[in-house]
């Protein structure tokens, strides 16, 4: 699989065009999207007229973006001008935005071309993308399995080699869980580090715009572009943004010597997978030997993430979606007898079952006489959780745990249990309640060759330490060049 440094050495050379290089891409995804259904909209004229602009620049002889000619899948739950933006959901399913995301508008700056919006849970809600919609995406390893969620799409259009790069958001895991699953790197930036506006709002608080890709490099490099501040965005943070893929070194690998690994003491045990324990325990074991020093650490509320994010996640989505209304936009009930049938008609036939429930739930916690109880609580547990990981960093760079407690299972298996659903994000909700930067890389696969993925946390903004760590560690491994096999002769 080609990777964005690869590209661009393509186009320098003048070995190929960006608009072969796009068109290749559009032809695999014609091949492989009737057995992964990684796309909700695949968009072969924007694509084609973004790779154009790159070789007119080429020909121009100007100096190229960043990105320039890289084939990048965008989630669909980020706007972009004129193109349908669905969010997986029946309500939002003729929606076409007026206006651009940040995150867009600075990707097709920097030279990538979009081929397609990819699939999700509907609002981003749900842990295997089966809550979409439209389709239900498969996992690239393993057909039968899924892809993880809620940026299924994102995760598998870049492991099967659809795009090279893809855009996710992260409310409690959305990210590292799908890359864990599909095997690719998936990165949560800190709370704030990437704008917000455009992305359609779940949980304010929480959600988090980041990059997929095939290695750490490249990861790397789209979250350089992606970052920064914005107006905008009244979360952005206004911090410098360093050349987080000049950090990455060749001689990186020799420099994880005297780096300081916590292992999360919490995440072992009960519930916790036996392959995917031993894979973490080895990669732990590899980080050692190549000169890191390991300390046990204790986060006593990480246990304590999973009720607190469900009890403030469906608030905040309790609120955010009341907009869906069927007056502004959307779909509509054109039946409705009154304006408060109309409002009930529209999102009892616009949402699904997950999206009613997280609606049903965050609207219960916060209406009076529950506010205090649930709400105010989880707030202060989410404090807690955000000071243990305080304390553990000042020991500490990064904190390494299993990314999630078992790999990609088998569509269907968890539908009709949503608890047994959730305890998939157990590992990476702390995360986000705290609004720190977490990263998955592959660390090993299981018997059925499902990959396993490698979570590892550092502190704000110290994404520069937690490249680094996982490029060292990436580098010493053969785990990121396997290929799925489900895929490999489309």
């Amino acid at each position: 699989m080609l990777s964005i440094r690869q590209i661009r050495q393509l186009l320098t050379n003048h070995d190929r065009s960006a608009t072969e290089i796009a068109q290749e891409f559009l032809d695999r995804i014609a091949v492989l999207e009737p057995k992964l259904h990684s796309f909700i909209a695949i968009t072969p004229e924007v694509a084609i007229a973004q790779a154009k602009q790159i070789d007119a620049a080429i020909a121009a002889g100007e100096t190229l973006p960043p990105l320039a000619g890289v084939p990048i899948g965008i989630k669909d739950n980020m706007c972009v001008r004129g193109i349908p933006t669905t969010c997986g959901s029946k309500i939002l399913k003729n929606f076409v935005p007026p206006y651009e995301s940040t995150v867009t508008q600075k990707l097709a700056q920097a030279g990538s071309v979009m081929v397609g919006k990819t699939n999700l849970d509907e609002f981003a809600m749900g842990s295997s993308t089966e809550n979409s919609a439209f389709q239900l995406t498969a996992n690239p390893w393993d057909l039968a399995c899924v892809p993880g969620g809620s940026s299924g799409g994102s995760a598998a259009s870049v492991a099967s080699g659809e795009c090279v790069i893809a855009t996710g958001s992260d409310t409690g895991g959305s990210i590292r869980q799908p890359a864990s699953f599909c095997g690719v790197v998936g990165l949560k930036p800190t709370y704030g580090l990437v704008s917000r506006f455009g992305l359609v709002a779940f949980a304010s608080s929480l959600d988090q715009i980041g990059p997929f890709a095939n290695s750490v490099e490249d990861a790397a490099t789209l979250l350089g572009v992606m970052a920064g501040y914005d107006a905008k965005d009244s979360t952005s943070l206004n911090v410098p943004i360093p050349d987080y893929a000049a950090l990455l070194t060749p001689d990186l690998p020799q420099s994880l010597k005297g780096k300081k690994i916590g292992v999360i003491a919490e995440t072992f045990g009960t519930g916790l997978d036996p392959e995917v324990e031993t894979a973490v325990l080895n990669a732990i074991a590899h980080m050692e030997s190549m000169g890191a020093e390991i300390h046990q650490i204790s986060c006593p509320r990480f246990r304590y993430g999973l009720p607190t994010y469900y009890i403030i996640a469906p608030s905040e989505a309790s609120a955010n979606l009341a907009r869906y209304d069927g007056v502004k936009y959307g779909m509509r009930d054109a039946d409705a007898e009154n304006l408060l049938s109309m409002y009930a008609n529209t999102r009892e036939a616009g949402f699904g079952a997950e999206v009613k429930r997280r609606i049903m739930i965050g609207t219960y916690v916060l209406s009076a006489g529950y506010y205090d109880a649930y709400y105010l609580k989880a707030q202060k547990v989410r404090t807690l959780i955000k000071q243990d990981f305080e304390q553990a960093f000042a020991s500490v760079d990064v904190l390494v745990c299993p990314t999630a407690p078992t790999t990609a299972f088998e569509a269907g298996s968890k539908k009709e249990d949503p608890l047994s659903m959730y305890l998939s994000d157990l590992m990476t909700i702390p995360v986000n309640l705290a609004g720190l930067p977490g990263l998955s890389i592959p660390c090993g696969f299981d018997a059925k060759g499902l990959p396993i993925g490698l979570q590892m946390i550092s502190n704000v903004l110290r994404e520069d330490v937690l490249l680094q760590v996982a490029y060292g560690y990436e580098q010493s491994t053969q785990w990121h060049k396997r290929q799925p096999s489900a895929i490999a002769n489309p």
